[in-house]
């Protein structure tokens, strides 16, 4: 029976181990779960981590395991800085989570570091009272005081034993025999790490994934995919946003030395009043100015038949996620160019340099503690101080349930005395989910429009909830125009992307993210509408402009050359414009290869039209 004695040594040593880490482990794994299902949103449709009570057994279990193969002495400090730690993490998610609606989020830490003495002691003042201990914050109060009476239990161990024994000795004599169970309790907590390490192996793979790109747009893209990463506990979400924020510093450095490099030679500022307006998940497909068979844009529409509103045909996003394709937009890298987005000057920036007065209205793009990380990622560069002040002279400060309302905030925000004008209008437009996206009194389709016995009845609403939203905003679009209907301006339109709306066999909304980009997937995720209206005042002053816009509404086009094309309309003259990428100009480039997500040539999937 000699072959057994190692193992039954093996098991005993573990069970010292484990013993000395018992609180550790119990108290550590109940926070964790507390807090687990303590950021879980009261709604319907939501739940927790599936895999939370295994991977946790088994993420508390190894930190246990090492912390008691220290020497006692640094090990003893290395835990109580580990308590405090993930007491005090859990305390800020779940408060963060009661009171805002968010957990650690990467803007979240951005404006923590952006904050100041006051402003902290303010908002102390405002948001610390004691009503939070009877919400959900309370639960993790909870576990804190179990903890802090077990530790006074165990300082005064060796009297409540002495008291215990003294009147109860049957019940030591049963602990005392039970340490006979040493080494099966050691062969089952061994086994279950092991398979709790099994089961959450994957997420582990995933988290070392999401950590290991070099920029935000990557990340981004990972957490797109299936199996990305679940961060369920506060530290993991900490980590997360420092390493986010570590990787938007570095392009923030290379934007931010770019500012004093713009060149400007000269301005003729061509068009008085430029406004562009970007739209948000806008299928082509769905557009009644485009085919679609529901007068979807009748507003436009009208428009389009005087001549004054010119839509493009044939144009594509060069990305399907937001973020993506405001990088693109904003800089004057093109798709195919050298180096990184960032390593070229922001189209605002140089038109506020040669004059223009530059106003930025965004529905999406402000900074809030519970921002995603893809809204992080696709305004960190409008959002940050320095760069803000090289782009901009104007902008809200507030976001809007409704578009409607960022309407009216350009009505309070604008100047009249200004001559050169750049007006940025960036929407909600038809962002999931729709429903939210159109006050409901302005509905008009309903699931009996639609002739289609594959859909369901929620999906039929879904789908009519789609078209809604892009009714609404053909009055949004068309109440931005009529405030410039006076002047001598002209208006551009473009979203940043489409979007899945149940086309052809795909019982599928929003936006699949695939790998690979088929001709289905690119008709619907990257063919938008594009178009350009020429106030009346503008025709006449600039017949020429008018007739290239109109030369050129049939050509190839992708969103990503778009700075270039505003570049010409400002009559801005600066070493960064090129007349290829410009489809306005003559020297355009129609066949420049139009790349979808850096790795699909749009050209060759023959797409549907």
């Amino acid at each position: 029976m000699k072959f057994l004695s190692f193992p039954k040594r093996l098991l005993t040593s573990l069970w010292k181990l484990l013993k000395g880490q018992g609180a550790f482990i119990v108290f550590m794994y109940v926070l964790g779960l507390v807090v687990t299902y303590a950021l879980v949103p009261d709604k319907r449709g939501y739940h927790a981590y599936s895999l939370a009570p295994v991977e946790l057994f088994f993420d508390v279990t190894l930190l246990a395991l090492l912390l008691g193969l220290l020497p006692a002495r640094i090990g003893c400090w290395l835990k109580r800085i580990c308590y405090t730690i993930a007491y005090l993490l859990a305390i800020v998610d779940v408060y963060c989570f009661v009171k805002f609606s968010s957990t650690i989020t990467p803007t979240m830490l951005l404006l923590v570091g952006e904050t100041d003495g006051r402003e902290a002691s303010e908002f102390l003042s405002s948001y610390l009272t004691s009503d939070v201990l009877f919400t959900r914050l309370g639960w993790v109060v909870l576990v804190l005081m179990v903890h802090a009476a077990w530790y006074f239990v165990w300082r005064y161990r060796a009297k409540i034993k002495y008291w215990i024994s003294a009147r109860f000795p049957s019940m030591v004599y049963n602990l005392k025999k039970a340490t006979c169970m040493k080494p099966v309790a050691s062969l089952i907590v061994a086994i279950a790490w092991i398979v709790c390490g099994c089961f959450s192996w994957h997420n582990k793979e995933a988290m070392v994934r999401l950590l290991s790109y070099d920029n935000i747009g990557d990340v981004e893209h990972e957490l797109t995919e299936k199996h990305c990463a679940v961060l369920y506990q506060p530290v993991y979400q900490l980590v997360f946003s420092i390493y986010a924020n570590e990787l938007t510093a570095k392009q923030i450095t290379k934007l931010t030395a770019n500012i004093n490099k713009i060149e400007v030679d000269s301005c003729s500022y061509r068009s008085p009043n430029i406004v562009l307006i970007i739209g948000e998940s806008y299928n082509r497909h769905h557009a009644g100015m485009y085919g679609y068979p529901l007068n979807t844009t009748p507003r436009q529409a009208r428009r389009a038949k005087t001549g004054e509103l010119t839509p493009f045909t044939d144009v594509v996003a060069p990305w399907n996620l937001t973020s993506f394709v405001f990088k693109h937009l904003f800089s004057l890298y093109a798709v195919g160019d050298k180096g990184e987005w960032c390593d070229y000057p922001l189209f605002p920036e140089v038109f506020r340099k040669a004059g223009y007065h530059v106003t930025f209205l965004t529905n999406q793009f402000l900074p809030q503690a519970k921002e995603a990380v893809y809204d992080f990622s696709g305004g960190f560069f409008l959002n940050n101080p320095q760069l803000s002040h090289a782009q901009f002279d104007t902008r809200n400060t507030q976001l809007y349930r409704y578009d409607d309302k960022l309407v009216e905030e350009y009505d309070k925000l604008k100047n009249e005395d200004k001559q050169h004008n750049l007006i940025i209008f960036h929407l909600k437009g038809q962002h999931v989910d729709y429903h939210t996206r159109f006050p409901k009194k302005q509905a008009k389709f309903t699931a009996d429009d639609y002739h289609r016995p594959e859909l369901g009845d929620k999906e039929l609403r879904v789908l009519s909830a789609y078209d809604n939203a892009v009714l609404y905003n053909d009055s949004i679009v068309d109440q931005i125009i009529r405030r410039f209907e006076n002047q001598n301006a002209i208006v551009i339109y473009v979203p940043d992307h489409g979007e899945e709306c149940y086309e052809g066999n795909v019982h599928f909304y929003g936006r699949m993210h695939s790998t690979e980009i088929t001709a289905r997937l690119a008709r619907e995720e990257f063919d938008i509408p594009f178009w350009i209206w020429c106030s009346r005042k503008y025709r006449a002053t600039h017949p020429d402009v008018y007739r290239a816009i109109r030369a050129a509404r049939n050509k190839r086009y992708m969103t990503d050359a778009l700075a270039h094309t505003l570049l010409y309309l400002g009559g801005i003259k600066t070493p960064y414009y090129r007349p290829q990428l410009d489809i306005l100009s003559k020297q355009y480039n129609e066949n420049r290869p139009r790349i979808l997500k850096h790795t699909t040539d749009y050209d060759k999937l023959n797409v549907k039209k």
